[in-house]
């Protein structure tokens, strides 16, 4: 109720701010530069163990990989080779992601090509593309738990995890106003995505980051806001390491690795 109050007082606030956003947006539309999706979907990192797990990662840009060189130094692979050290366990992993994908996008166009008849995990990043078309968190609710029951058709049992949102408010390439809209909207999906889970088994969500998280504290990084990003707006190489390393410990620390091998 509390959430809904501040969304809807947020969004009245929002209002006369739009024609300024549609103005930058189209400016950061021509200013940033276009990346390319990281190469190599699929690989596997090797642990000396009798256990082995098939992860798949489905989303949007991040997901993708825009602004890594290769998904294999980037978020997924450093995301298998730190669970494959930790669990330990031989990791394989294939990406199934769009830049631009909202999370209908992924439902509708991404789990119908979900080739692999067993899969151990699937990993989602979704959220900013949601964000940017201004989706209200009834929708997104809506969009995610339609995306949920998707997955569960092909795949009933396989945890779910969601990585954590986008931080917007970050972003070095956006003005001030457009942190402010777009970042408190994403914080309001962030906080729909938390209460969406909680009504199905086995789904997680990594929301560490809702509130204003310094990564570069936490993590104790020699780096600043610059260093995390490729264009201003999407992750550097470093941050897809830095983020996976902090979903490993995420996973490592909420999910039942024995239970899922293969």
């Amino acid at each position: 109720m509390i959430m809904n109050i501040k969304y809807t007082l947020g969004a009245m606030i929002s209002i006369p701010l739009l024609p300024i956003l549609y103005f930058q947006g189209k400016k950061i539309e021509r200013t940033i530069p276009k990346l390319p999706e990281a190469t190599d979907i699929e690989g596997t990192s090797v642990a000396d163990s009798a256990q082995s797990f098939q992860i798949v990662a489905i989303g949007e840009s991040t997901i993708a990989g825009v602004g890594a060189n290769s998904h294999a130094t980037g978020f997924i692979g450093t995301l298998a080779n730190e669970l494959a050290s930790q669990i330990p366990a031989t990791i394989s992993w294939k990406v199934y992601a769009k830049s631009g994908y909202t999370a209908k996008c992924v439902t509708q166009k991404i789990i119908p090509t979900i080739e692999e008849q067993h899969v151990d995990m699937i990993v989602i990043g979704l959220g900013g593309n949601d964000s940017f078309e201004l989706r209200t968190p009834k929708r997104w609710n809506k969009h995610i738990n339609d995306l949920i029951k998707t997955i569960r058709s092909k795949y009933p049992k396989t945890p779910i995890v969601f990585a954590n949102m986008p931080p917007i408010k970050e972003f070095t390439a956006f003005s001030g106003t457009f942190k402010f809209v777009i970042g408190n909207l994403v914080l309001h999906l962030g906080k729909e995505l938390e209460k969406v889970v909680k009504h199905h088994e086995n789904v997680y969500f990594n929301a560490r980051n809702l509130e204003y998280d310094d990564l570069i504290a936490r993590m104790n990084l020699d780096a600043t806001p610059e260093d995390f990003f490729s264009d201003g707006v999407h992750p550097s190489e470093l941050a897809y390491q830095i983020w996976a390393k902090d979903m490993a410990e995420f996973m490592v620390k909420n999910l039942e690795f024995a239970s899922n091998a293969s």
